[in-house]
């Protein structure tokens, strides 16, 4: 029986890779042996294996007037030879709130850190993306309005520059009101086509949602959200094009007791059928099966992450021969007898392993 071997990303080369943004690689859906078959990629045996490094990303240092817990929910673009990341921080006595990081490499020993002032409140959960057709950033997020039903919703800021810290817009809802159809919803995400912009959520309660608008609305216009996938799943749906796949694919975060882990599903459009690819508790996107750490293994959760992208617009292109997430984790052991709001969750990077041969 042939055998397929498994390249593992090292550290000190990925970094070099990513920054030159030289992820688009050679296509190793089905590596081709001359005189055999081709081997069957991870998208159509949803099959898929990781290398995970030490943790890369912690909670800033507490001060006086706050007490940090964890740094969460990320966000991610390369762009001008950075890396800039938006985070949701969980805290004490501020709850939640927004931090911009900015580094040159995984490795930066100082990243610039600042919390962001969009809102005095509760917000979290960012989307960062380049809007091409408005030539500006947007900053997407969910924030609080005890005055709709429900309370949590969606809201987005423009910039001209995504390092633009202190130059982000007033919020503006993405609804007027409701919408009428939700009692409930989080993690909200924008992918776009060539005339559609879609907005996707879940329910807390195994049902993952779909509303779109057009282009020349965005960021309003939106429809009322439909159903469009119900399994066992839980928050944390991002949604992302396949380069040269024509496919879609959404990652989807998922509970085993206490743990967190990922699902995998495809879509031929962002109005299509999602199947699923790899989401079975023993067979999943990203969990404890399929990782391998390097050094100790200090997560057993794989929770709310963003695969790096190939661009940084609405597109939301990853190369799908080349995945790497970053994920926010955390041991079972920090995890125990703590609030939600008090786990310690930090950043790390997981590489995807590529099959090189047969």
């Amino acid at each position: 029986m042939a055998n397929v071997r498994w390249f593992r990303w090292d550290l000190s080369s990925i970094v070099l890779l990513v920054s030159c943004s030289l992820l688009s690689g050679s296509n190793v859906r089905a590596v081709e042996i001359a005189g055999r078959r081709p081997v069957p990629g991870p998208y159509e045996t949803g099959s898929f294996h990781w290398t995970v490094g030490p943790p890369i990303l912690t909670a800033r240092e507490n001060t006086a007037e706050m007490t940090y817990f964890s740094i969460k929910d990320p966000s991610l673009v390369r762009f001008e030879e950075r890396w800039h990341i938006f985070c949701t921080v969980r805290g004490r006595p501020r709850t939640h709130q927004v931090e911009y990081l900015s580094l040159t490499d995984w490795q930066d020993p100082h990243p610039r850190r600042v919390m962001l002032d969009i809102i005095p409140g509760y917000y979290c959960a960012p989307q960062v993306f380049y809007f091409r057709p408005h030539k500006k950033w947007y900053l997407l997020y969910q924030t609080s309005d005890p005055q709709r039903k429900p309370a949590l919703q969606p809201a987005v800021s423009t910039n001209d520059r995504v390092d633009g810290v202190g130059n982000w817009s007033q919020p503006v809802f993405l609804f007027p009101t409701g919408p009428t159809n939700v009692d409930r919803w989080i993690d909200f995400w924008i992918i776009c086509d060539e005339q559609r912009a879609y907005l996707f959520f879940t329910s807390l309660d195994g049902r993952f949602w779909r509303c779109e608008t057009s282009l020349s609305d965005f960021p309003r216009g939106w429809n009322d959200p439909k159903v469009v996938l119900q399994t066992d799943i839980f928050e944390a749906a991002h949604v992302y094009s396949l380069k040269g796949r024509s496919q879609y694919l959404a990652i989807i975060e998922a509970q085993n007791g206490s743990r967190r882990y990922y699902k995998a599903f495809l879509a031929e459009r962002l109005d299509g059928e999602w199947r699923p690819l790899a989401a079975e508790r023993d067979k999943p996107f990203l969990g404890p099966q399929n990782v391998q750490f390097r050094g100790d293994e200090w997560s057993q959760s794989f929770s709310h992450g963003e695969l790096l992208r190939d661009g940084y617009d609405e597109t939301m292109e990853v190369n799908p021969d080349r995945l790497i997430m970053l994920f926010q984790g955390v041991s079972d052991q920090e995890m125990a007898g703590k609030p939600y709001g008090e786990i310690p969750w930090k950043l790390g990077l997981a590489f995807q392993e590529v099959p090189t041969g047969r």
